[in-house]
């Protein structure tokens, strides 16, 4: 199955002055299309059978499909950027796997030991942060999206990707630095697994149980003269989940771009996420 890796955003966007942006650059058709259907056929993996997913073109405005770039966005006044919560801090990583591969995290995500995520108790999840090892200063970015440890005096509970890469999954544990930064700057390495994986990388503007929710947030973005966000339809068991997704973002200018323009109709807290193209 198509597998999302939400990569949240840690950040709050700066507060911005009432007045709409209008970026006239979207013709609306004179006779709107109808709403389509369209169902990804894709392989599920062995620890997720029976997860299915759909792509629902619910909105009657069109879909942007790949022509979101800087140049089709007006761009932010110069220096701005999102705020982001200050957190540094030295101590205790330990690293989860088998135990818990394939089961829910806190985010409603399913965990996989193979992933670039971590467990913390109190930062916001979704969130990013950067982690050092403090014994050979290799360094990683970790998608914050579970919470834990809660044994001893861990600070830090790593997914085993992430603790091999650091060099701690053969001790257990190891003395960390934690830094949380913004989805901006963990931006290039989440294009870099995208392009490994052959995927794209979005922002994720909601997610709801509620169809009509999803569809008010679509009409929303599109009513500001923003490209019409598309929604994404995952069904687990008899629940659906229907995700709310504009990309792809092929450039920090055009996440930038894209994040401005999305404050100003008070959308604050897009997630990053690298979905299938």
């Amino acid at each position: 199955m198509k597998k999302i890796l939400i990569a949240p955003v840690v950040l709050v966007l700066c507060s911005c002055a009432n007045n709409q942006v209008q970026t006239p650059f979207i013709a609306q058709p004179a006779q709107p299309p109808k709403a389509t259907l369209v169902t990804l056929e894709l392989p599920s993996p062995a620890n997720n059978k029976g997860r299915h997913h759909s792509v629902v073109k619910l909105s009657n405005k069109p879909l942007f499909g790949d022509k979101l770039s800087a140049d089709k966005l007006a761009p932010a006044p110069e220096g701005w950027l999102p705020r982001i919560v200050s957190y540094i801090k030295t101590g205790i990583a330990s690293w989860y796997g088998p135990g818990f591969h394939g089961k829910k995290t806190a985010t409603g995500e399913t965990f996989n030991m193979y992933e670039m995520t971590a467990a913390h108790k109190t930062l916001p999840i979704p969130s990013y942060a950067e982690v050092t090892n403090l014994a050979n200063n290799k360094t990683v970015v970790v998608k914050i999206n579970d919470r834990g440890p809660y044994a001893g005096n861990r600070l830090l509970d790593l997914s085993y990707a992430a603790a091999k890469k650091l060099g701690i999954q053969a001790r257990g544990t190891g003395r960390v630095e934690i830094k949380v930064i913004t989805p901006l700057r963990a931006l290039p390495q989440i294009q870099k697994t995208a392009e490994s994986e052959n995927k794209d990388v979005f922002f994720e503007l909601g997610s709801f149980g509620s169809q009509s929710k999803a569809i008010k947030l679509q009409d929303k973005i599109a009513a500001s003269n923003l490209p019409s966000p598309k929604i994404l339809a995952s069904k687990h068991k008899k629940r659906t989940q229907y995700r709310v997704q504009m990309g792809p973002i092929k450039s920090k200018e055009t996440a930038v771009s894209l994040s401005y323009h999305l404050s100003k109709i008070g959308i604050k807290d897009p997630q990053i996420v690298i979905a299938s193209r």
